[in-house]
Formats: C-alpha cells, sequence, structure tokens
C-alpha cells in the first residue's frame, strides 16, 4: 500500500493536494498528488511502498489544515461483486494490518456520496465479522490499535487501508456529530463547538473551557459563538455594534459592548478565552489576536480566517506565519493549531494559546 487518502471538504481538493504534498515533502516523503475537483478527498500517492505508511506515522496529522481524516491504502477495488463483496476486502487487508481494534465503512462528504451511507451502516456488520474471524480486527474494539478504514466512492468501488489511533482523526468520516441547540441565536455556534472538540482534548475541558471562567467575542452578534461560551458558565463581553439576541443577554452573564471590535480593550485582566468571527482581511484578524496574546489579555484564542477565492492554502500559511512570528519575536511560549471544520465554509478556523513556563533558550515573562 502506497498511497494516502485525504478526506476534505468537497471544493477544497486542490488545497488539501497542495498542503500534503509540500508538508510530505518536508519529511522527505516523496510523491504526487491527485486531485478531483469537488470529490471530497484526494490521493497522495508515493513513489516508495513503505513511504505511505511512514507518512502517516511520522507527519502529526494535527498539523494538516484541509485534511478531515486520512488513511494508507492500495489500489481502488472495483466493480465489486454484489454476491461477495467482502472477500475482495478481506484480501486486501491481508498481510496489511492485523488485530485493528476499529472497522469504519465510509464515503466522501458529497451529496452524491451520502446516499452510499445506508448501505455502509448495512455492510459493516457482515464485513466486521469476516475481518475478526480473519484476525484483521480483535473480537473487541480498542482505542490503542490501528482503525480499518473502507471508503466507498461509488457502488462496488472502494479504497481500503487502515490509520492509526495516534495520528488521525478520532471521529467518523473526520466529522464530529453535533445538534443544533433550538435555543442558539444563529448556526455559527457549531462552529465553536466543533472547534472546542477539535481542539481542546477532552480530559481537558473541565480546566480549559471551565465555569465562572472570563471570555470575550469579538464580532459577536447575534450571539452563535457567545452561547457556547455562556453554556458553559462563563460571563462573557460580548463585543458587536450589532444587537445580541435577548435571550442571552436575560442570563447574566453577557456584557454587551457596542464599540468596534477592532478598538476594544478588555475591562479586566483575567480574561482566558478570546473568540472571533469577524468578516475582516485574514491578515488584520491575524493581527488583532496577536496582539491579544502579545499584551497577554487572553490566554487563548479562536478565531476564522475568512479565504479569498484563489491561493487560499498560501493565504492560509502566511497568516499562520505571521502569528507565529509575531509571537515568538516576543518571546512568547505558544502553540498554534487550524482547522478547516466540517461547520466552515470558505474560512479556517485557528486556535492559539500561550503557554507559561520555561522554554529552551526563550524566557515568557509576561
Amino acid at each position: 500500500m502506497n498511497k494516502v487518502i485525504l478526506y476534505c471538504r468537497p471544493g477544497f481538493e486542490k488545497e488539501c493536494a497542495a498542503e500534503i504534498t509540500e508538508k510530505a515533502t518536508a519529511h522527505e516523503v516523496f510523491g504526487f498528488a491527485r486531485v478531483k475537483e469537488n470529490c471530497g478527498y484526494v490521493m497522495y500517492e508515493c513513489y516508495q511502498h513503505e513511504d505511505a505508511d511512514r507518512l502517516i506515522k511520522t507527519l502529526p496529522f494535527d498539523t494538516l489544515v484541509f485534511a478531515r481524516q486520512w488513511f494508507v491504502c492500495g489500489e481502488l477495488l472495483r466493480d465489486l461483486p454484489p454476491e461477495d463483496r467482502i472477500t475482495p476486502i478481506v484480501g486486501m487487508l491481508t498481510g496489511a494490518i492485523e488485530r485493528a481494534g476499529e472497522l469504519r465503512v465510509e464515503v466522501p462528504d458529497t451529496n452524491e456520496s451520502k446516499e452510499l451511507l445506508k448501505f455502509c451502516r448495512k455492510f459493516t456488520v457482515p464485513l466486521r465479522a469476516a475481518l475478526k474471524e480473519n484476525g484483521i480486527l480483535l473480537p473487541y474494539e480498542k482505542a490503542s490499535r490501528p482503525v480499518v478504514h473502507v471508503l466507498f466512492i461509488a457502488p462496488g468501488h472502494c479504497y481500503v487501508g487502515y490509520s492509526y489511533s495516534n495520528n488521525h482523526s478520532p471521529f467518523y468520516m473526520g466529522i464530529p456529530r453535533l445538534k443544533f441547540p433550538s435555543d442558539a441565536p444563529s448556526r455559527s455556534t457549531l462552529k465553536l463547538e466543533e472547534a472546542f472538540h477539535v481542539f481542546i482534548p477532552a480530559d481537558e475541558w473541565d480546566e480549559r473551557l471551565a465555569s465562572g471562567m472570563y471570555a470575550v467575542d469579538l464580532g459577536a452578534c447575534p450571539g452563535g459563538w457567545t452561547y457556547q461560551l455562556v453554556k458553559r458558565s462563563m460571563m462573557v463581553h460580548a463585543v458587536d455594534n450589532g444587537t445580541m439576541a435577548q435571550s442571552l443577554m436575560d442570563t447574566g452573564q453577557v456584557t454587551h459592548h457596542a464599540v468596534d471590535g477592532f478598538r476594544f480593550e478588555p475591562p479586566r485582566n483575567n480574561i482566558t478565552w478570546l473568540v472571533c468571527d469577524m468578516v475582516e482581511k485574514p491578515a488584520r484578524v491575524a493581527n488583532l489576536m496577536a496582539d491579544w496574546l502579545v499584551k497577554g489579555w487572553c490566554r487563548e484564542v479562536i478565531f476564522n480566517l475568512k479565504l479569498p477565492m484563489k491561493k487560499r492554502y498560501e493565504e492560509v500559511t502566511q497568516n499562520l506565519a505571521l502569528l507565529s512570528e509575531r509571537l515568538s519575536e516576543n518571546g512568547i511560549n505558544f502553540e498554534i493549531r487550524a482547522r478547516q471544520l466540517y461547520h466552515d465554509r470558505e474560512e479556517v478556523t485557528v486556535h492559539a494559546r500561550r503557554i507559561w513556563g520555561a522554554v529552551p533558550g526563550r524566557r515568557d515573562e509576561r
């Protein structure tokens, strides 16, 4: 198996391909990307047979912006016979992986492929039994073991392979399954909820998303992102010239500031979270987020970069580099992650946080 399949948002295949090509090359894994527009996935084919496995072991999945999921695979299985689709799949996996801990039968995130989901759910049961019988799957699910992926791109046509549980997305199809809260002011609330799931480990929620924290929401109206903070019992300064949902104001947890988010300064010095979903030029937003972190006005930020129609990958990398350089030149210890979330459209969500503590060759005394 010398190929890596990467799931992405339909329409962003070129960005996903550019990213994996650049980062694979940086890890001395050479190959080329195959791209089909609006198909919801990209294939990166390695020149060396063993390099696909090495790539998904050594390149941190969390560093990828446009990929939702990835796995190593072989050639496309075509025209699987309806009377026995299982045998070719078992044959493809035999010798490639054994004692895996989970099976995921998936489809790309396209309207056409979603029609296959009902079949995938039914097919999973007999396939799982066959994989267990052949020693490819353990008799029970085990989160620490590799995951078997079967990606159906059309009826009877699928890619088969595996990913490593310590370096992939834990979500089916790479998508957290979230339900829109009926009392939320806007559907944008799902962006911030998904960001929490993607960027904040579940075992750190009690500490980093704690009740009683203070937060600022720039560009808050009508309150979709503020809703997520209020739901976690935070006290929120909502900054926007527009009108906030009355239901949020009635909680007593929200202070509305009808001012420009680029001019606002926090009224207190114990702000933990800054969130921002303003429609502005990406560089201007990235610089604003850097200002808040450099000045120590907050500890963590989540914000969206609205992307142009062209050179979207270049725009993202330039602004992530800008943020990184601003923090580095001010001697700040930090971490940055970015991802095009399922609930994003023409945008990418970024998480950055200051880490107070010693860093070799650098001090953060702020």
